[in-house]
Protein backbone atom coordinates (compact mmCIF):
# COMPACT_ATOMS: atom_id res chain seq x y z
CA UNK A 1 0.00 0.00 0.00
CA UNK A 2 2.82 2.43 0.93
CA UNK A 3 5.49 1.93 -1.66
CA UNK A 4 8.97 3.61 -0.92
CA UNK A 5 10.71 1.93 -3.31
CA UNK A 6 10.30 0.45 -7.01
CA UNK A 7 11.32 -3.11 -5.26
CA UNK A 8 11.19 -3.45 -1.51
CA UNK A 9 13.53 -6.41 -1.94
CA UNK A 10 15.98 -3.62 -3.27
CA UNK A 11 19.49 -3.64 -1.04
CA UNK A 12 20.97 -0.82 -3.34
CA UNK A 13 22.27 1.53 -0.84
CA UNK A 14 20.29 5.28 -0.71
CA UNK A 15 21.41 8.48 0.13
CA UNK A 16 19.76 9.83 3.14
CA UNK A 17 19.03 13.03 1.24
CA UNK A 18 17.56 11.53 -1.28
CA UNK A 19 15.04 9.07 0.47
CA UNK A 20 14.06 12.42 2.15
CA UNK A 21 13.48 14.10 -0.60
CA UNK A 22 11.38 10.91 -2.43
CA UNK A 23 9.04 10.92 0.65
CA UNK A 24 8.51 14.72 0.19
CA UNK A 25 7.86 14.36 -3.87
CA UNK A 26 5.59 11.86 -2.99
CA UNK A 27 3.43 13.74 -0.66
CA UNK A 28 3.40 16.44 -2.72
CA UNK A 29 1.82 14.37 -5.25
CA UNK A 30 -0.90 12.87 -2.88
CA UNK A 31 -1.73 16.75 -1.80
CA UNK A 32 -1.93 17.00 -5.43
CA UNK A 33 -4.16 14.49 -5.85
CA UNK A 34 -6.56 15.07 -2.84
CA UNK A 35 -7.02 18.78 -4.04
CA UNK A 36 -8.00 17.71 -7.50
CA UNK A 37 -10.42 15.30 -5.84
CA UNK A 38 -14.20 15.66 -5.78
CA UNK A 39 -14.96 12.36 -4.32
CA UNK A 40 -15.36 11.76 -0.68
CA UNK A 41 -14.51 8.66 -0.24
CA UNK A 42 -11.44 9.06 -2.33
CA UNK A 43 -10.32 12.17 -0.68
CA UNK A 44 -10.70 10.69 3.05
CA UNK A 45 -8.45 7.64 1.12
CA UNK A 46 -5.70 9.77 0.19
CA UNK A 47 -6.08 12.03 3.36
CA UNK A 48 -5.28 9.05 5.43
CA UNK A 49 -2.21 8.11 3.11
CA UNK A 50 -0.96 11.62 3.84
CA UNK A 51 -0.96 11.12 6.69
CA UNK A 52 0.22 7.86 7.21
CA UNK A 53 3.49 8.81 4.81
CA UNK A 54 3.95 11.88 6.99
CA UNK A 55 3.81 9.82 10.27
CA UNK A 56 6.44 7.44 8.82
CA UNK A 57 8.49 10.47 7.38
CA UNK A 58 8.54 12.31 10.69
CA UNK A 59 9.61 9.18 12.99
CA UNK A 60 12.41 8.32 10.93
CA UNK A 61 13.56 11.88 10.65
CA UNK A 62 13.41 12.24 14.61
CA UNK A 63 14.49 9.07 15.34
CA UNK A 64 17.57 9.10 12.98
CA UNK A 65 18.10 11.89 10.83
CA UNK A 66 18.14 14.23 12.92
CA UNK A 67 20.09 12.91 15.73
CA UNK A 68 22.59 12.17 13.37
CA UNK A 69 22.73 15.95 12.65
CA UNK A 70 23.22 17.10 16.10
CA UNK A 71 26.13 19.02 17.04
CA UNK A 72 26.64 19.18 13.53
CA UNK A 73 24.36 21.31 11.82
CA UNK A 74 23.05 25.09 13.74
CA UNK A 75 20.72 23.95 16.49
CA UNK A 76 17.89 26.17 15.62
CA UNK A 77 17.58 24.77 12.14
CA UNK A 78 16.42 21.49 13.91
CA UNK A 79 14.48 22.95 16.50
CA UNK A 80 12.33 24.46 14.11
CA UNK A 81 12.01 21.02 12.14
CA UNK A 82 10.89 19.53 15.64
CA UNK A 83 8.02 22.23 16.65
CA UNK A 84 7.24 22.37 12.60
CA UNK A 85 6.72 18.20 12.83
CA UNK A 86 4.69 18.61 16.47
CA UNK A 87 2.42 21.20 14.80
CA UNK A 88 2.27 19.09 11.13
CA UNK A 89 1.30 16.25 13.75
CA UNK A 90 -1.80 17.78 15.70
CA UNK A 91 -3.43 18.49 12.17
CA UNK A 92 -2.61 14.40 11.32
CA UNK A 93 -4.04 13.52 14.33
CA UNK A 94 -6.94 15.35 13.43
CA UNK A 95 -7.57 14.80 9.63
CA UNK A 96 -7.02 10.97 10.68
CA UNK A 97 -10.05 11.14 13.36
CA UNK A 98 -12.60 12.31 10.42
CA UNK A 99 -13.67 12.22 6.78
CA UNK A 100 -13.58 14.13 4.01
CA UNK A 101 -17.79 14.63 4.60
CA UNK A 102 -16.88 16.70 8.45
CA UNK A 103 -17.02 20.31 8.51
CA UNK A 104 -13.44 21.59 8.04
CA UNK A 105 -11.76 18.74 6.47
CA UNK A 106 -10.94 20.66 3.32
CA UNK A 107 -9.38 23.72 5.46
CA UNK A 108 -7.44 20.87 7.79
CA UNK A 109 -5.61 19.13 4.40
CA UNK A 110 -4.95 22.49 3.32
CA UNK A 111 -3.24 23.99 5.85
CA UNK A 112 -1.55 20.74 5.90
CA UNK A 113 -0.27 20.94 2.71
CA UNK A 114 1.23 24.44 3.77
CA UNK A 115 3.20 23.44 6.64
CA UNK A 116 4.15 20.63 4.64
CA UNK A 117 5.54 22.97 2.19
CA UNK A 118 6.97 25.36 4.15
CA UNK A 119 8.91 22.76 6.05
CA UNK A 120 10.15 21.05 3.00
CA UNK A 121 11.41 24.19 1.40
CA UNK A 122 13.47 24.96 4.77
CA UNK A 123 15.02 21.49 4.85
CA UNK A 124 15.76 21.55 0.84
CA UNK A 125 16.90 25.33 0.56
CA UNK A 126 20.34 25.24 -1.06
CA UNK A 127 22.92 26.31 1.13
CA UNK A 128 21.59 27.31 4.19
CA UNK A 129 18.85 24.41 4.37
CA UNK A 130 18.98 21.25 6.72
CA UNK A 131 19.85 18.83 3.96
CA UNK A 132 22.95 21.18 2.47
CA UNK A 133 24.07 22.02 5.82
CA UNK A 134 24.09 18.13 6.71
CA UNK A 135 26.04 17.78 3.28
CA UNK A 136 28.41 20.59 4.51
CA UNK A 137 29.08 18.73 8.14
CA UNK A 138 30.34 15.44 5.71
CA UNK A 139 28.27 13.19 7.06
CA UNK A 140 28.01 9.73 6.25
CA UNK A 141 24.63 10.16 4.41
CA UNK A 142 25.27 6.75 2.12
CA UNK A 143 24.76 4.68 5.99
CA UNK A 144 22.53 6.98 7.20
CA UNK A 145 19.79 6.37 3.92
CA UNK A 146 20.46 2.46 4.96
CA UNK A 147 19.34 3.45 8.46
CA UNK A 148 16.98 5.38 7.65
CA UNK A 149 15.53 2.76 4.84
CA UNK A 150 15.61 -0.08 7.03
CA UNK A 151 13.25 1.48 9.80
CA UNK A 152 11.16 3.11 6.76
CA UNK A 153 10.77 -0.57 5.64
CA UNK A 154 9.60 -1.48 9.33
CA UNK A 155 6.95 1.69 10.00
CA UNK A 156 5.60 0.43 6.27
CA UNK A 157 4.86 -2.79 7.11
CA UNK A 158 3.55 -1.74 10.57
CA UNK A 159 1.19 0.82 8.18
CA UNK A 160 -0.26 -2.20 6.15
CA UNK A 161 -0.16 -4.83 8.75
CA UNK A 162 -1.59 -3.01 12.15
CA UNK A 163 -1.99 0.62 11.39
CA UNK A 164 0.29 3.05 13.38
CA UNK A 165 -0.24 4.63 16.56
CA UNK A 166 -1.44 8.68 16.35
CA UNK A 167 1.52 11.04 15.66
CA UNK A 168 3.09 12.16 19.04
CA UNK A 169 4.34 15.38 19.18
CA UNK A 170 7.84 15.61 20.64
CA UNK A 171 8.13 19.81 21.59
CA UNK A 172 5.18 20.81 21.84
CA UNK A 173 3.00 20.72 24.61
CA UNK A 174 -1.18 21.29 24.11
CA UNK A 175 -2.76 22.00 26.79
CA UNK A 176 -6.18 22.74 26.85
CA UNK A 177 -8.78 24.52 29.18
Amino acid sequence: MFDIIEDPSDTAMVDAIALLKSDHRKTEDLFVQYETSDDEDEKTALAHQICTELKIHTLIEEEIFYPALEGKIKDDTLEEAFVEHDGAKVLINDIEAGTAADEYYDAKVKVLSEEVKHHVKEEEMPDVGMFAQARAAEIDLMALGAELKARKLELVAQADNEGLPPAKPTVVTTAFA
